[in-house]
């Protein structure tokens, strides 16, 4: 038998700060950069009742860990589970399984942060957020760790939702954070712009956008539905987590190529590419940048697995069992 950790949400909650999650982040994307694998997620759904099951996976050979998501959302419950299960990459043999939920924002924000890092001006210091749910807080806190931001700014549809954000992180962040009435607002004179939301149509126009500015686009993952108009992917040098993400499932880059206006020439490289300087990221002041954010497995065992260590060390969550295949796969 083969003693396996589980990890509740709020066994993990507070063992890594935002900085921690980039740092572990940007590691698994630079092993993606260098040949490990990964694929895009897989998606079955069901209309009665309306509801999403979804998976995906990566393995990390320097981490020496393997593993990913499979949750469920929506469904008669219209709540969502997360379930993460984390294998030793040398042995094989199943080291913890997570409660996913929790780490959702921090691991997704990382990779928005490590993305920043690589292709946004290394002098940036005012931050547009479009949204204001846990993944929008997500970016914002992982962000806040990679640039010195002067001045933020957060746009959704719900004025209420875009003041209790703002006045939330103009508490805890050395910028000042403003809720803004409109996504133009929130991006004109933009260094960096994050969407986070879950709008089925464009949230800005891309004409808008200044040169040099930076985009993160990670609310969606659906081929017919998209937060970045066709302008931008036109205007940017456009960098996917994953190449084979954007020609799966990426409705910005989908929607693009479908009205004829990019190809898949157009994919500039990899986010792992350009961590593991096998692409460059941002040549000039004046390029226009974009991050298409899908999630991957590459952030969340890279996370998972720091999770893991962190509270191996410090003995929390309980121990669980698993039979290998050769004592219980016996048809007796």
């Amino acid at each position: 038998m083969t003693a396996t950790r589980f990890l509740t949400s709020d066994a993990v909650a507070d063992l890594a700060t935002p900085t921690d999650y980039v740092d572990a982040v940007r590691d698994g994307y630079r092993q993606r950069g260098n040949g490990a694998p990964a694929q895009p997620r897989s998606k079955f759904f069901r209309g009665d009742p309306d509801g999403m099951f979804t998976s995906y996976a990566a393995i990390l050979p320097e981490t020496g860990a393997m593993g990913g998501y499979m949750y469920s959302a929506g469904f008669g419950a219209t709540d969502a589970w997360f379930m993460t299960p984390l294998f030793d990459a040398d042995s094989g043999a199943p080291l913890a399984l997570l409660d996913g939920a929790s780490m959702n924002p921090f691991k997704t924000g990382a990779a928005g942060a490590v993305a920043v890092d690589e292709l946004a001006r290394a002098d940036a210091k005012t931050l547009a957020v479009i949204g204001s749910g846990a993944q929008a807080r997500g970016q914002l806190r992982a962000t806040a760790t990679v640039r010195d931001f002067d001045e933020v700014r957060v746009y959704s549809p719900t004025p209420e939702n875009r003041e209790a954000f703002a006045a939330d992180f103009d508490d805890n962040l050395e910028a000042s954070v403003d809720a803004v009435d409109s996504s133009e607002a929130a991006i004109t004179g933009a260094d960096v712009v994050i969407t986070a939301t879950q709008a089925s149509d464009p949230v800005f126009d891309g004409d808008t956008l200044e040169p040099g500015t930076y985009v993160t686009a990670m609310g969606q993952y659906s081929p017919d539905k998209r937060e970045v108009d066709t302008r931008t992917l036109e205007r940017a040098t456009y960098v996917p987590d994953l190449r084979e993400r954007a020609t799966f499932d990426s409705g910005e880059f989908l929607l693009a190529v479908q009205e004829g206006r990019v190809t898949e020439d157009d994919i500039h490289a990899e986010l792992g590419e350009v961590v593991a300087g096998e692409a460059p990221g941002r040549t000039s002041d004046d390029e226009i940048t974009l991050f298409d954010s899908g999630g991957t497995g590459i952030e969340t065992v890279a996370a998972a697995y720091m999770l893991y260590e962190r509270a191996e060390r410090e003995g929390r969550g309980q121990t669980i069992e698993f039979a290998p295949a050769s004592e219980a796969l016996t048809g007796e």
